[in-house]
């Protein structure tokens, strides 16, 4: 009981501290303790006295005491209302958390710009604080400051964080150069059913890396006197993938192939950064990558990503179902050609502005308006496939979309074990979406949409999806327990409020 309850105040120390835009170490520095103390509170591991409680509380401009146990975020959504004005599109999710991986592959100072506030981020950020990274916000909150000792220490890993991201995965890239022994805890993220780590180990191999899984720990071993002879084939067009032969491709002192790789935003926005390192990468946009390591990186860099395709379609999605007018700002265009193409041929009534480029001077651009649409059912199926094909993480909007216009959408989900099933949870707001296997929905339209009260299903875009369609719905509707939808979209709710949603975060009391 006692364990439980600092278990308990941890957490709510931890969400103030987030809350603040603070990293373990401004809170450890503001109470002149340890990166290392604060990290053992947070995960309820030391005991703590009120003094101590109410040093945080004034610390963090929190009132930690009277807090209680906060229990999970819940979204009260008030539909049928219609969205207007204009929207920018944030950072992309994917590529910050990948970057806050490569910065291991640094020596130096990194500042990334703009970085997405979101649940994953702060998971990544909590796992490099606890073994040793400086991390800190600077110009406001809006941009990253990340400064990578030369010693790491993992054996004060949060794990906790660590099994709640999937992400921490591309810490195996970058570690592989820095230690010959490592352990790191199974990945997670959403529940998403298996997902394979083979293709990984397979890449990996090449520069000596050999994983032993066992009790929830990878325990790693490198040999140093093993390189690429050959170029690497990926197993798997994967993103995560292709990113994790990257970085330990970065820091390799010769010349990587890369064959198979990935193309998607994620993976060109991580080899932008690359080349500000000092590591030359060509074929950048293609499934071939020749990449010129280096065996030190020592720069003070600073890199702006670029912004998030996939949150870009769940705006465009929110436009649809609601049957709005909505300028769409800043979206990366050439990561949802395929997409713009099927909603042309559904008769989707857009306009879009010249194209400019993003901050990191590479990624094309272009502001998108959206305006209410009678939409017909797609030909062909909606299906993923890799860059320049319609991204896997956009599908599941398009059983929204479906469900809005006229006539049968078959929506073939072929990469994930069962994310197809939570479509499904859209028939509790009047759709009539079909489960032929689970990879395979039916999607009958229009919707009458309803409102309705309901848990928030386990992985993040179907989470969106509900909440997209309950926008839609007249009435009052419900999402319970959202903390997905945090992990990858930053202040969605009182972003979407200020162009004419009406949604209230509560908890419960």
């Amino acid at each position: 009981m006692a364990d439980d309850y600092l278990v308990r105040i941890g957490r709510l120390i931890r969400d103030a501290r987030q809350h603040r835009g603070w990293t373990q170490s401004q809170l450890a520095e503001a109470l002149g303790t340890s990166q290392s103390a604060v990290n053992r509170i947070e995960r309820g591991n030391q005991n703590i006295s009120l003094e101590m409680i109410a040093r945080i509380g004034e610390a963090l401009d929190s009132e930690i005491i009277s807090l209680g146990y906060a229990g999970p975020m819940h979204l009260r959504v008030v539909g049928g209302r219609r969205l207007s004005g204009s929207i920018d599109v944030k950072t992309s999710k994917n590529a910050c958390v990948a970057l806050l991986c490569a910065t291991l592959l640094n020596a130096g100072r990194t500042t990334l710009r703009r970085v997405a506030r979101i649940e994953e981020v702060y998971r990544i950020l909590e796992v490099l604080g606890s073994i040793g990274v400086r991390t800190r916000w600077i110009n406001d909150g809006n941009d990253l400051e990340i400064i990578t000792p030369a010693e790491l220490n993992l054996d004060t890993m949060d794990t906790e964080a660590a099994r709640r991201t999937r992400s921490v995965i591309m810490f195996l890239g970058p570690l592989l150069h820095r230690m010959d022994h490592f352990k790191l805890p199974y990945a997670g993220g959403c529940d998403l059913g298996t997902r394979t780590v083979t293709p990984h180990m397979t890449a990996l191999r090449h520069f000596g890396l050999e994983i032993t899984a066992t009790d929830g720990t990878y325990i790693a071993e490198v040999d140093r006197d093993v390189a690429p002879k050959r170029a690497i084939v990926l197993t798997e067009r994967g993103d995560t993938v292709t990113e994790n032969a990257l970085l330990a491709a970065a820091r390799h002192d010769g010349v990587t192939v890369i064959r198979n790789a990935s193309s998607n935003y994620m993976v060109q926005d991580l080899c932008f950064f690359l080349e500000e390192l000092g590591v030359r990468v060509e074929g950048v946009g293609t499934t071939t990558l020749t990449v010129h390591g280096v065996a030190h990186i020592d720069r003070d860099v600073d890199y702006a990503p670029s912004e998030d395709p996939v949150e870009a379609m769940s705006l465009l999605a929110a436009a649809v179902v609601t049957e709005s007018e909505l300028t769409i700002r800043r979206v990366p265009v050439e990561f949802l050609e395929i997409e713009l193409a099927v909603l042309d041929e559904m008769g989707l009534d857009h306009e879009r502005s010249p194209e400019y480029a993003a901050d990191n001077g590479r990624t094309r651009l272009i502001d998108l308006t959206v305006r209410p649409s009678k939409l017909q059912a797609p030909l062909d199926k909606i299906h993923p496939m890799p860059f320049p094909g319609l991204n896997i993480d956009n599908v599941p909007f398009f059983a929204a979309i479906a469900s809005s216009a006229q006539g049968q959408t078959l929506i073939h989900d072929w990469v994930y074990d069962n994310r197809a099933i939570y479509l499904t949870d859209l028939n509790r707001l009047g759709a009539q979406v079909k489960l032929l296997d689970p990879h395979r929905v039916l999607v009958d339209g229009p919707t009458r949409w309803r409102s309705s009260e309901m848990m928030c299903p386990p992985a993040l875009r179907p989470a969106v999806v509900v909440l997209l369609a309950m926008m839609a719905a007249e009435g009052t509707s419900v999402l319970r327990n959202v903390y997905v939808i945090n992990r990858g979209y930053e202040d969605l709710a009182e972003r979407l409020n200020s162009i004419g949603a009406q949604i209230e975060i509560f908890r419960d009391i």
